[in-house]
């Protein structure tokens, strides 16, 4: 059963529609994140989980129990803001104890939970110090300890990270997911980060102007993203549309603006009627200077950018521009003509 149900949910700011009827299950246990650009409705939909906003329409589900008029204070949640919300005169000790008094939860109590949850974030010599004292990284685990001490049925994050430096953020999203599945919380995790969502999460929920786009787990959504959308935003992408000139079960023969490829369209979606085919592919799947493959893509580079372990490749083919990426560091320059082959089941179908 699921612990989290939401129902055609939809919630409005006067003429704006800022969740446009969203169904989501999340299992007991489970890592769920929402990506999306800022304005897609994902902490929207979060602050209504939380109880912060009541629906508009549709229904929110903790189990079994319809929790649409349930103020956050009577739900079972817990959550961490972009901001920390720590209180600056407290001590990181009476900061992680707050909720626990608010509970009326007894004194003996009190210092055994706050004791151990000090320990599993590292935060043991630290507990007299106030925030102000802190690193943003101390204080992000100050608000986490803050929220899991309360032992929460669902734990709710919002954009926990986007106030550390990248270094840390990649840290800390470690910390998070490990202390997720030690403690086996129900987490729901907004983030406009795609990175951040891939290497967390055990399913990504892409939102775009307040609509689900795709729900899968990581390597679905990276490897057959099923929109235009999608594809554009996870990760980097070819994305063009051509005609489908043969077809042979799912493998499809698509005359394209930059010349004639094969694809394979097992597993993935079903193009439409009208003839035209969307698809994408990766720049990492296209093979330099290979020397056989079905589809070659021939063009000059334009520019190269070394990224360290990978160097991008920005080329043209046919007055079109695409990217390709290559672990060989020295193998092109600026100028060079080049054939690339991409393999038949590098290619996702897009619905639109």
């Amino acid at each position: 059963m699921s612990l989290l149900k939401i129902v055609n949910l939809t919630k409005k700011f006067d003429d704006v529609v800022a969740v446009d009827g969203i169904d989501l299950d999340v299992a007991d246990g489970e890592f769920v994140t929402l990506l999306g650009p800022s304005g897609c409705g994902k902490t929207t939909t979060l602050r209504t989980i939380a109880g912060f906003y009541y629906p508009d329409g549709g229904e929110v589900y903790f189990g079994d129990t319809l929790v649409n008029n349930v103020p956050p204070n009577r739900r079972n949640t817990a959550m961490c803001f972009q901001s920390y919300a720590l209180f600056p005169h407290m001590s990181v000790w009476d900061n992680i104890c707050f909720g626990l008094k608010m509970q009326k939860i007894p004194v003996d109590q009190q210092k055994q939970r706050v004791s151990k949850v000090l320990e599993m974030m590292g935060l043991q010599r630290l507990e007299n110090r106030k925030p102000g004292q802190l690193s943003g990284g101390q204080q992000q685990r100050v608000a986490l300890a803050r929220a899991i001490v309360t032992e929460p049925e669902i734990l709710l994050f919002d954009e926990p990270l986007s106030n550390l430096d990248a270094k840390l953020r990649v840290q800390v999203r470690v910390e998070i997911r490990e202390m997720q599945k030690r403690l086996g919380i129900t987490t729901i995790y907004v983030t406009h980060d795609q990175d951040e969502a891939l290497a967390i999460s055990d399913r990504i929920v892409v939102m775009n102007d307040g609509r689900i786009e795709q729900i899968g787990n990581p390597y679905e959504i990276y490897r057959n993203p099923l929109t235009s959308f999608v594809a554009g935003f996870i990760g980097l992408a070819n994305i063009f549309e051509g005609t489908i000139v043969k077809r042979e079960n799912t493998r499809y023969t698509v005359e394209a603006p930059f010349g004639t490829v094969v694809i394979d369209g097992e597993g993935k979606a079903e193009p439409d009627s009208s003839g035209t085919l969307k698809f994408s592919w990766r720049p990492e799947e296209m093979k330099v200077r290979a020397d056989n493959g079905v589809n070659r893509i021939r063009g000059t580079i334009l520019h190269t950018v070394f990224m360290g372990n990978t160097t991008d490749l920005f080329f043209e083919v046919n007055g079109f521009r695409m990217r390709a990426q290559t672990d060989e560091v020295d193998v092109v320059r600026s100028g060079d003509t080049i054939e690339f082959t991409v393999p038949e089941n590098a290619f996702s179908i897009l619905r639109g």
